[in-house]
């Protein structure tokens, strides 16, 4: 067993054995079923404390050929699955491959340039291959040809599992040439290479764009936004949570309403023109999953109180940095949500990382992938999923600069209620209070009804 390559089973096995532990392996199945095909390649993101690490620790237990973890997964729910015939077996691809196995925070913390970081990675994994594979002659300076000579002396492919891939992009924000070379360092070593069997990277963001494009083009994305097919892998679903407060003996409601409300799908919707209902007949039907925040879920069953967990892996001012950026009327926005409205965003301008923010959709895209707030694809708007999490957002808005926005917001519903009600006095007086506010003191003009409005 190596600390890199072939790292056994044991984190896995602790998960398993602790107190609370979700069975989450039928992932396994459909990672099965992608496995030296085209779409070998998965870039996982999910908020901090949604699972990531447990899910690589199985994945590594799972095809490491050196891990011996039959037992282990004899007693999960993937043996117990009775598919199709025409599925694989369950166990087709258990220890029948080299793992390689990286958490980048391990390198991207530590070190002082991106180009050391990088260096270390590939001195690391040369040498512990050398130590699998002794025989073999490799060129050190040349990392992508000497893993390739490995491979072909061994014809053991690789699986490789990538935790925190996106470091990077959060320890170095600023370093865009260096981010460059560290996305140009993944794709030389994993693109359209034979000794890749799996490519799985987890991590906060989605793969970094430029512009509308990625370096890594091959990978597929499973998001909090689209997680496809692993959408029930996401985090804890209601069956589950169910079954816990059952266990524990806690009250279902009150989780509900505290944890519950990331709306997921697993599926590719349909095309707006509807291409597909065209061809074929038939529009394909999403399974849909209203997930729960794993990390609260587990703290709130075995401590049997409900309250605010989020603050244990992220501080307030995480947050408010980014909600105080009034981008296009982000500030108002945010009183919306908190109201318990829904916005519609563009997702598309967003460079999925944590600096390149030019606008409020751009903003509102990170807060999704930070877990801050939900997102239904059916519809493209956020929403705040649920009492945790506005909790977060009312602590993050006590400051003086938010008096104003909220004032602002408490009175154009005052005004929406009175237009509704046809209560001509209160529209008039309302519209004369906010007139007097606004910078502009014309009247009886459009300039003069816009500023007010």
């Amino acid at each position: 067993m190596g600390l890199y390559l072939n790292p056994g089973k044991n984190a896995f096995e602790e998960a398993i054995n602790s107190e609370i532990f979700v069975d989450k392996t039928e992932m396994i199945l459909y990672l099965n079923s992608v496995l030296r095909t085209k779409q070998k390649y998965i870039c996982v993101s999910r908020p901090r404390r949604f699972g990531k690490t447990m899910a690589a620790d199985m994945i590594c237990a799972y095809y490491d050929r050196e891990a011996g973890s039959i037992s282990l997964f004899e007693r999960c729910q993937i043996s117990q699955r009775e598919g199709d015939s025409r599925e694989l077996s369950w166990d087709v691809y258990l220890g029948k491959f080299d793992v390689i196995r990286l958490v980048m925070t391990d390198f991207f913390n530590r070190e002082h340039t991106v180009d050391n970081a990088i260096r270390k990675i590939k001195l690391r994994i040369l040498d512990e291959l050398k130590e699998m594979y002794p025989e073999t002659e490799y060129d050190e300076d040349d990392f992508f040809f000497s893993v390739d000579k490995f491979y072909r002396k061994s014809n053991i492919p690789y699986v490789i599992v990538i935790d925190e891939w996106d470091a990077i992009f959060r320890e170095y924000k600023e370093d865009r040439e260096g981010q460059k070379r560290y996305l140009d360092f993944l794709r030389n070593w994993l693109k359209d290479k034979e000794y890749v069997a799996l490519a799985y990277m987890t991590g906060i963001l989605p793969i970094k764009k430029y512009g509308k494009h990625s370096a890594l083009n091959m990978f597929t994305e499973y998001s909090m936004m689209f997680p496809r097919q692993l959408a029930q892998y996401t985090g804890f679903t209601e069956s589950e949570v169910q079954g816990l407060c059952d266990r524990y003996g806690r009250n279902y409601d009150g989780i509900r309403a505290w944890y519950d409300g990331y709306e997921v799908s697993d599926v590719v919707p349909p095309d707006p023109d509807h291409r597909e209902l065209r061809e074929t007949g038939r529009s394909p039907r999403a399974m849909r999953y209203a997930l729960y925040s794993p990390l609260s879920v587990v703290e709130a069953m075995t401590t049997g109180v409900i309250k605010d967990y989020w603050n244990q892996t992220e501080t307030y001012e995480a947050l408010a940095g980014y909600i105080r950026r009034d981008h296009d009327g982000l500030k108002d926005a945010v009183a919306l949500l908190m109201d318990g409205g829904r916005i519609k965003v563009d997702t598309s301008t967003y460079q999925n990382d944590m600096t390149t923010l030019h606008g409020r959709d751009d903003v509102l895209s990170l807060l999704v992938h930070l877990g801050y707030l939900g997102y239904d694809g059916e519809t493209g708007e956020v929403f705040i999923p649920n009492r945790e999490i506005l909790d977060e957002f009312k602590t993050s808005t006590k400051s003086p600069e938010w008096v104003s926005t909220f004032e602002s917001f408490e009175i154009s519903q005052e005004l929406l209620k009175a237009t509704w009600d046809r209560d001509k006095d209160k529209v008039a007086q309302l519209m004369e209070d906010a007139h007097d506010r606004a910078g502009n003191k014309t009247y009886n003009g459009e300039a003069a009804l816009s500023y007010a409005v």
